[in-house]
């Protein structure tokens, strides 16, 4: 994904530095270099607040459904090549069979794109517990993608 070359690019159309889109954001400079290249992904709650800071649509900086699938595509097995359409129903199947809330938690955070904050907000629980009980239902997605043999 160009993501970070695309916020790069519109920050220098922008005419402002790093410093000064950390500043807006309340983020580091080092943070807004770590988007820039590459190395550090915005989550889709960010880059909207990225797009208003340097005035430009967030479609121009990142698809929305790229922000679900860049992460969830790291659940598929090593090796193994499977369409987007095909993994998108096979993750719906999964998310139909998981227990609530842990379903409502999955389905705001890939699917709403929800921050873990506001997931925590809804939930009424802390941010900590929000990003365990979804680490253990990433771990629970990679299993049940391996036994389907994607």
């Amino acid at each position: 994904m160009d993501f970070g070359r695309k916020i790069a690019d519109a920050r220098v159309k922008a005419n402002i530095t790093q410093q000064e889109l950390a500043d807006k954001l309340f983020v580091s400079r080092e943070l807004i270099s770590k988007w820039e290249n590459g190395l550090r992904r915005p989550n889709y709650g960010t880059f909207l607040q990225i797009a208003d800071a340097l005035s430009v649509p967030v479609e121009s900086l990142i698809r929305r459904e790229d922000c679900v699938f860049e992460e969830l595509e790291a659940c598929v097995p090593p090796g193994c090549e499977i369409p987007r359409e095909r993994l998108s129903r096979l993750i719906g199947r999964f998310a139909e069979g998981l227990p609530q809330p842990d379903a409502g938690m999955f389905i705001r955070r890939y699917y709403l794109l929800n921050s873990n904050a506001q997931i925590a907000e809804y939930y009424g629980i802390s941010e900590n517990r929000v990003r365990s009980r979804l680490s253990r239902t990433v771990q629970k997605l990679k299993k049940y993608l391996r036994e389907e043999k994607v």
